[in-house]
């Protein structure tokens, strides 16, 4: 049925022609992209829902791209709203009851003494420590930032390591 690009996509029986030509393509697209674990039917009915909700602002011959759009949009949230529920279920949540007040307390005297005795390393010890353990870059890393040998770098790590267990007997 040839359409008339005047039409309103508003107009049901244009809306209708359009679900009846892309429902079907959109769902394979999306089933073979995603896979059946986000629910394409779904993303197919809510992108046409947000057609329906647009359809004033959406010339007939942009609706194609819009649903195709649209859906892998929706489809993309689903999938990075999947790695945010995953990534919390692997983050051990600490119960609020199961903490003693002393060992609350205990943690942060540890704290205090450990930014302490960091504070007190020489600035190339600190730097190099901080890097390798809360950066997590290995010693050739370091040593290619900082300009210096990687045996200068172990060097600075283990004179940092040493202060610290003088410092801190509980490590």
């Amino acid at each position: 049925m040839p359409r008339n690009l005047n039409d309103n996509i508003c107009a049901e029986h244009v809306f209708a022609a359009l679900f009846k030509k892309h429902s079907k393509h959109l769902h394979d697209f999306l089933y073979y992209k995603f896979g059946e674990e986000y629910d394409p039917k779904d993303k197919v009915q809510e992108a046409f829902i947000k057609l329906w909700e647009n359809c004033a602002n959406i010339p007939p011959d942009k609706a194609k791209s819009f649903l195709f759009t649209s859906a892998n949009n929706l489809m993309l949230n689903a999938t990075a709203h999947k790695k945010v529920v995953l990534k919390f279920k692997k983050t051990p949540q600490k119960s609020h009851t199961d903490i003693s007040p002393e060992y609350v307390l205990e943690e942060k005297q540890y704290n205090e003494k450990l930014q302490r005795a960091i504070a007190n390393l020489t600035e190339a010890q600190r730097v190099a420590f901080l890097m390798n353990r809360v950066e997590g870059k290995r010693f050739k890393e370091i040593a290619e930032l900082l300009d210096i040998s990687v045996k200068a770098v172990e060097k600075r790590i283990y004179g940092a390591l040493n202060k610290l267990r003088e410092e801190i007997k509980e490590l």
